[in-house]
């Protein structure tokens, strides 16, 4: 893995013209005020056509047990996902990490996905929009398969709004289990630049309106 200190102050605009490179910034841990780029030799993606749902999780999805949104509450995803964890004692989500991507998020490039039940937040995840391609950044969960439903309700809204490539950096077997696989820097930075080159749209269902899981499944099967 390819790793770059970045000795001088980061800004949005320079954070998104990173993406466009290929690097995204981490911290070795959120007492760290330090960033860093990274450019892994390989790198995790989901193909927009191969994201693997069970009978269970579908069957999860399509009840409608959590109340799913988007962009309603940025800083308490990103709190969420900074928190200790099962499995998780650490983040690199440092103070740097949270006003970068607040900063994004108030810009329009940064999104967040929140599952909620009786109006508590749940589960969620946040990432980064730039062109026709899609990186995710975090993801959390409170109570079972609500990161999964988050995830499911993502792929659905980047295929009904055409976009070419989800990023999820690194590869986990609970990513590989919902169909990420690895691809070559090389190879990613090919489909990252055909991703650029076009535009997708985020908002192809409106911020305001609610996504059933019936309709997100329909779109997966599209």
């Amino acid at each position: 893995m390819s790793r770059l200190n970045a000795p001088y102050a980061i800004t949005p605009h320079l954070l998104l013209r990173a993406y466009s490179i290929g690097l995204f910034p981490m911290a070795e841990s959120a007492e760290d005020d330090q960033l860093y780029w990274v450019d892994p030799e390989r790198r995790a993606i989901f193909p927009l056509d191969g994201f693997a749902v069970s009978r269970s999780l579908a069957k999860t999805v399509r009840s409608d047990r959590f109340e799913v949104a988007v962009d309603r509450d940025f800083d308490a995803v990103i709190d969420a996902c900074a928190a200790p964890a099962f499995r998780r004692e650490r983040t690199w989500i440092n103070a740097e990490i949270r006003r970068l991507y607040r900063e994004l998020f108030d810009l329009g490039y940064a999104h967040t996905v929140e599952c909620r039940r009786e109006g508590r937040l749940v589960g969620g995840l946040y990432g980064v929009a730039l062109g026709s391609a899609f990186f995710g950044e975090s993801m959390f969960h409170l109570e079972r398969d609500t990161s999964k439903v988050a995830l499911t309700h993502l792929v659905a809204r980047l295929r009904a709004g055409h976009f070419q490539l989800l990023d999820t950096q690194f590869i986990t077997p609970h990513l590989a289990s919902l169909g990420a696989i690895e691809i070559s820097r090389d190879a990613y930075h090919s489909t990252l630049e055909q991703a650029l080159a076009t535009k997708a749209n985020f908002y192809v269902w409106p911020k305001s309106t609610r996504v059933t899981g019936t309709r997100a499944l329909a779109a997966l099967a599209n």
